[in-house]
């Protein structure tokens, strides 16, 4: 991807956070690039560092907990990764905007949907006709015009979510983070919300950042994506050559997790082990403690990047590349 088509550009990012009782290091080795109206998905366990990754490209990190140690992060070509409070106000919502998983959470419960909306509208767009703009907003995400009136409680869960989904568009941004936007949602209305932001991002020419647990969601919807493993980004590529030969062993595993079929004793396939503790210190990779296909280098050293089914499809193994079919 060229410098002009990059929307968004983390390069190998170090990020900790610190605690009571020590060092907390979410973030070991991250890199990430979009482009231009691109779909890109981040999958991965929890404690994986998806969510820590997104706060730190809005800049939403907590001040006095949080530290990034190295890397970079650009935005429209723009370094923000050390942005004063003030320059970030300034930045986010345009380019950039967020909508989390639980809306409910996000939404001020004692203000009109229609007034929430509207703040975001007149912060970034200030010539707008504010009242239009929202009138717009809410057919654009489908909903009634009734809901600028209504307060968030009164709404379902699927409806919550496209408020909050609306008051993000009003900031009319190029990148559009979406983290686990339809977890707590059920299977139709998932389907709804998915269905939704693919057509935001091909009516609006907005690119997606999609931060699911779930496989499935990330295939249908995003172009590529980006699995992370204990702070590394692990694999990356087209989402149809990763979810049919995936290179690294933990995207073999999570595709096998999340096959719904038990085996002959009726037990569901899971990853054996555990996820290493992020205050500890990881030498090599950090999936070698579980990984069936481990050698002696895996505990030595991280290997760097290695192109496998095509020069866009890369991981970081130590295993040869090679065609593997996994059933998702």
């Amino acid at each position: 991807m060229s410098p002009a088509e990059e929307l968004l550009k983390v390069e190998s990012l170090q990020l900790s956070y610190r605690t009571k009782h020590g060092l907390v290091r979410a973030i070991r080795d991250a890199s990430l690039e979009i482009g231009a109206g691109e779909a890109v998905g981040l999958v991965g366990e929890s404690g994986s560092g998806k969510s820590s990754l997104a706060l730190a490209v809005m800049g939403l990190l907590p001040a006095r907990a949080s530290s990034i140690e190295s890397g970079r992060i650009l935005i429209a070509g723009r370094d923000v990764t050390r942005l004063s409070d003030r320059q970030w106000e300034r930045m986010r919502g345009r380019p950039a905007a967020i909508v989390f998983q639980d809306p409910l959470s996000y939404l001020n419960p004692v203000m009109r949907v229609g007034a929430q909306i509207a703040e975001s509208v007149s912060r970034h767009d200030p010539s707008e006709n504010v009242a239009q703009r929202v009138d717009e907003l809410l057919s654009l995400v489908k909903l009634p015009a009734s809901c600028v009136r209504a307060y968030p409680h009164e709404l379902s869960g699927g409806m919550r979510q496209r408020a909050l989904l609306a008051a993000a568009l009003g900031c009319r941004p190029q990148l559009l983070i979406a983290d686990e936007p339809t977890t707590a949602l059920d299977v139709t209305t998932q389907a709804e919300i998915l269905l939704l932001l693919n057509e935001m991002r091909l009516q609006l020419n907005m690119a997606l950042l999609l931060i699911s647990h779930d496989l499935a969601v990330v295939s249908a919807a995003c172009q590529r994506v980006y699995v992370m493993y204990a702070g590394y980004t692990v694999e990356w590529g087209r989402s149809d050559e990763v979810f049919s030969a995936p290179a690294h062993p933990y995207t073999e595993a999570l595709l096998r997790s999340a096959d719904s079929l038990p085996d002959e004793r009726l037990r569901f396939p899971t990853i054996e082990g555990n996820v290493p503790d992020p205050s500890e210190a990881i030498e090599g990779c950090p999936f070698a403690p579980r990984c069936v296909h481990r050698i002696g280098s895996c505990f030595q050293h991280m290997p760097a990047a290695r192109t496998h089914s095509s020069a866009q499809h890369m991981a970081r193994c130590w295993r040869e590349p090679a065609s593997r079919t996994v059933r998702a």
